[in-house]
Order: C-alpha cells, then structure tokens, then sequence
C-alpha cells in the first residue's frame, strides 16, 4: 500500500545507482492503493520480489513479515522497501528486525508508516503509530539517511542504509505509540489485543446495521 505523498517520496529517495541491477524486496507488497513497484522496476533491478501476508496484486510470495529472514536468508536484499505496512504488525520488534537484517551492508531500507493522530484502519489490524523521533531511534542501528512528516496526514517517511559494520539495538525497553491503550507502552498483553479486536468487530457490524439518519447523528455527535 502506498498513497501519493508515499510515492513521490520513494520516487525522490530511491536512486537508480542503488537499484540498478541489484536485489529489491516489497514487504507488504499487496497493491490496495498505489505501489512504488513500477517505478522501482523501472530502474531496472536483477531481482524484485513482492511479499505480503495473503495473495493478491503485487504479491509474488506469502509471508509473514516475522519470517521474512527465515525465508529468504540475512543480507539478501540490497533494497527493502516496506511502505504502510509496519503501524498493522503486533509484534513490530521482530519485524523491524528482520527488515533491518535482511539489507545487505551498503543496501537501502526504506519505510513509511502512520504517526499519531492518524485514524484506526485495518488491514487486517491496526496496532502503532510511530512518530519521526522514533523512526531515529528504532533505526539507529543503521545510517538514518532521512526523515520526514508526511505532508498530507499523520505519518512518517524514513530511508536508512546499513553499514559494513551492523550491530543490532535491543528495541526490548523502547515504548511506542499504541492503538489499543493510546498511549506509549513496551507491549501489549494478549487479552488487550483480543477485547481491542472483538470491540472493533462489533463496532463494524453494529454500524453496519444502524437506520443511515441514527448513524447521521451519532457521527454528529462525535461518538461513532
């Protein structure tokens, strides 16, 4: 997924010196709202390869982002683009590890993501919200080349490349931004995760069944 904003800043941050003929990975490839694989394939990679969590356009392999270096192997991609996609994951310590651990030394990780303020969405949930301090501080293991708001709503756009020298942070006291307590916190317990989820399924279909003059006045109100 990857609205406008997301892709003119791919488009800006992603040089053909460091694409050309070279090994590119989509993680959360599924093309729901925009992709930045045209353009990327356009700068003529060896190798491109979409991943996501179920089929769909865009998506050349299923797999969970937690096993993405179980799959394809430790620095096995010089470019890992991973747009939208990081706010969705539970655990995001080990997902953004293996995004780290799958850049090949001198390769690109490029990441957008939602920040605070930005509305619940899920595909198929919806956990974090990370703001530009924290995008400094997750990635701080690697050269943080660039970050910066998005300037259409509530988000963040980082591009980090990794050095010859890679030594993993331990994210394990980090707090971030959470969803389901809407504050900042180390983790979430697994009972939060499942009232926050059946509350929302609920929501949806009780939504779903108001008369459209009674949802009227309850948006109106500021309580839908």
């Amino acid at each position: 997924m990857c609205n406008q904003a997301c892709l003119a800043y791919g488009e800006h941050h992603l040089a053909e010196v460091d694409v050309r003929g070279r090994r590119v990975i989509e993680v959360g490839a599924r093309n729901v709202n925009g992709s930045l694989r045209g353009f990327v394939e356009g700068l003529g990679p060896a190798r491109y390869v979409g991943v996501d969590i179920e089929a769909g356009p865009g998506v050349d392999q299923v797999c969970n982002a937690e096993d993405l270096v179980e799959r394809f192997g430790a620095e096995s991609f010089d470019v890992v683009i991973c747009t939208e996609m990081l706010e969705h994951v539970r655990d995001w310590r080990i997902v953004v590890s293996n995004l780290k651990r799958l850049v090949a030394p001198g390769g690109v990780l490029l990441v957008t993501t939602r920040s605070i303020g930005f509305p619940y969405h899920a595909f198929p949930w919806d956990f974090w919200r990370y703001e530009n301090d924290d995008m400094r501080a997750i990635f701080s293991d690697l050269t943080v080349e660039n970050v910066e708001s998005d300037p259409t709503a509530p988000g963040v756009f980082m591009t980090a490349r990794r050095g010859a020298r890679f030594v993993e942070k331990d994210l394990a006291p980090y707090e971030l931004y959470s969803m389901v307590r809407r504050d900042r916190c180390r983790d979430l317990y697994r009972v939060e995760e499942l009232w926050f989820v059946n509350r929302w399924r609920v929501r949806r279909v009780v939504a779903k069944r108001l008369p459209p003059r009674l949802k009227a006045v309850l948006k109106g109100s500021g309580t839908s």
